[in-house]
């Protein structure tokens, strides 16, 4: 047996889970009056699961019509139902009225799940005499039970475990496809619920990836406007330099020219010296500044490229996700199709 059989629970499945009823009687109405053989599916426990096919009136309008020819009946088709599930074959035997009848087990996986009871019929002319204290047995009318025997079909041996045998290929292999189609069943709405939530957790990386992608391109966006600001920073840094350079210039002169005047420059001149101090100071300055602001630029620099890289792996991861999503909404569709073929029997 295998893993999917192991799976199902055979305690809990009759013929009506894996035959189509409807068909079933069709069938067995067809068969039953082509044949002139009456019968009747039953499942584990006896009870009727379709409409009796050509019942005579026999068994229908005497044997049935008392509570001692009804039990009768019962415990005969209990006792051939039970050495036809003993041998897993048609079993002919002969009723308690003295007809012919025939049981033909529904087998699935191993396990019995109902029968085909059949029959009522005859392979010898009747002993009226014989049916007469039947009668007189189940509480009937004598001559009317004799003369309903009459009427009872008679044929030969070989044709009843023929038709007998009919019915068990038939039924068997109806009960074996219905089995088959349940399994896949339920195997498919296992697939369908699975490819379910793939497709819903494949909706969400979708959607974080979209996330993630707007997410680098702001990124890369903000990365290059510090990559700009920088590079003012730098250009506002050359003209600090510049003035720095200038009023170096100036302090110089301011400088000479105190020098001219002598005494009385002297005060211009310490503010001359000063002013081309601050200038140096300023100078130093900006250039540190420009030194760190070019190793900014350079690590921005760096970082763009990583982020491009990234970027571009990151719109490749979107591409392959909305590809990967496609599909498994394409499988889900399938698994939805294939459920929907399981479930139409």
């Amino acid at each position: 047996m295998s893993k999917n059989e192991k799976e199902f629970n055979l305690d809990n499945i009759g013929i009506k889970d894996v035959i189509d009823i409807e068909l079933l009687q069709k069938f067995q109405d067809n068969f039953a009056e082509s044949m002139d053989i009456a019968s009747v599916t039953v499942d584990i426990n006896g009870k009727p699961v379709t409409k009796p096919s050509s019942y005579t009136s026999f068994c229908m309008d005497f044997t049935h019509s008392t509570t001692m020819g009804d039990n009768r009946c019962a415990e005969s088709h209990k006792k051939g139902g039970e050495e036809a599930a003993r041998t897993g074959r048609p079993y002919v035997y002969t009723c308690h009225a003295g007809l012919i009848d025939f049981a033909a087990p529904i087998i699935v996986a191993g396990k019995q799940i109902g029968s085909i009871l059949g029959g009522q019929i005859l392979t010898n002319t009747p002993e009226l005499s014989k049916y007469r204290e039947i009668a007189r047995e189940i509480g009937v009318n004598e001559e009317k039970y004799a003369e309903a025997v009459k009427k009872i079909k008679i044929t030969t041996e070989k044709n009843v475990k023929a038709a007998a045998e009919v019915l068990y290929i038939v039924a068997n292999s109806l009960s074996k496809i219905g089995y088959e189609q349940l399994k896949l069943k339920v195997v498919s709405s296992e697939l369908k619920e699975s490819f379910s939530q793939i497709s819903s957790a494949m909706d969400d990386i979708a959607t974080n990836s979209v996330t993630v992608t707007n997410n680098q391109h702001m990124l890369n966006d903000e990365i290059l406007i510090v990559e700009k600001v920088s590079t003012e920073i730098n250009s506002i840094l050359d003209s600090i330099k510049n003035i720095a350079n200038q009023t170096k210039m100036l302090g110089l002169n301011a400088a000479i020219e105190a020098a001219r005047a002598g005494e009385s420059g002297r005060g211009f001149g310490v503010v001359a010296t000063e002013i081309r101090k601050l200038s140096d100071n300023s100078k130093e300055t900006a250039e540190r500044i420009m030194e760190l602001t070019s190793k900014i630029q350079e690590s921005v620099n760096k970082t763009i490229g990583l982020s491009q890289s990234t970027l571009a792996n990151t719109e490749q991861q979107s591409a392959a996700i909305e590809e990967t999503t496609a599909s498994v909404g394409e499988v889900f569709g399938l698994a939805e199709q294939l459920n929907s073929l399981a479930s139409n029997k």
